[in-house]
């Protein structure tokens, strides 16, 4: 199997942090910028271009042709998903449990976060028609619990990765993954078999944080004697203005 890890575009929320360095005003479930809509179609541009693929081309100059593409259920990803998908004419299959840490939630005036309620079947099926969603998706939101602790999205990337082995792991599949950059985090936590905090420097325990631009894309395979980490944070596709 050969996994591809692909950032969604800049969101809302992304460019009000670079704006002002807060969190101020973000919202629960935020869209893609137009600068978003423009790296989502670059990127699906650059990976579906047909170059006469080869399965041993490590950097992929030959193109990518993907098997499946899986996105998690945030709008952003699925955004930046349906371009990639639109790109192949390949569905768009959702897999929820690759959110972003926290889920859908709020910021409370006391410093409390609380779940918010996300789009329903209904909601995806009018703007997402490619999406594929889960049987168990009804009229209720695909969140709709309370707020994650950060530290529950570490065991959750590690169960994660034992499916996604178990559905792929013994194939030739060319798997694209849409997600986050803090599942991203936890992904490779849980792939190097780290620990969060991290490493002890001084006094103190750092958390070893693996940053990741919008759009970029991550490519890690598995073969029968080993796990190759060929690249990662590839953006060589981008104008330097297109990078976030």
């Amino acid at each position: 199997m050969q996994l591809y890890f692909i950032r969604h575009a800049q969101s809302e929320n992304n460019a009000l942090w670079a704006a002002t360095g807060a969190e101020i005003g973000r919202t629960a479930d935020p869209d893609i910028t137009e600068l978003g809509h423009q790296q989502a179609q670059t990127v699906a541009r650059f990976l579906s271009q047909k170059r006469g693929y080869d399965a041993n081309d490590w950097d992929n100059s030959r193109g990518f042709d993907f098997t499946h593409i899986y996105s998690s259920l945030m709008l952003r990803a699925v955004r930046t998903g349906t371009y990639i998908a639109d790109a192949f004419d390949m569905p768009l299959l959702s897999w929820p449990e690759i959110h972003e840490h926290g889920g859908l939630y709020l910021d409370g005036d006391n410093g409390d976060r609380f779940g918010q309620v996300g789009p329903n079947r209904a909601f995806f099926e009018a703007h997402f028609p490619r999406l594929v969603l889960p049987d168990t998706l009804n009229h209720e939101g695909w969140w709709n619990r309370p707020y994650e602790p950060h530290e529950a999205m570490f065991p959750r990337a590690a169960q994660f990765l034992q499916a996604l082995y178990a559905r792929h792991g013994q194939t030739d599949d060319r798997v694209a993954l849409v997600s986050h950059g803090g599942f991203f985090q936890a992904l490779l936590t849980a792939l190097f078999g780290l620990t969060q905090p991290g490493r002890t420097l001084g006094e103190e325990a750092r958390w070893l944080w693996f940053r990741i631009n919008n759009t970029s894309v991550s490519r890690i395979d598995f073969a029968d004697d080993a796990i190759r980490v060929l690249y990662l944070n590839r953006v060589d596709f981008f104008g330097s203005d297109q990078i976030t």
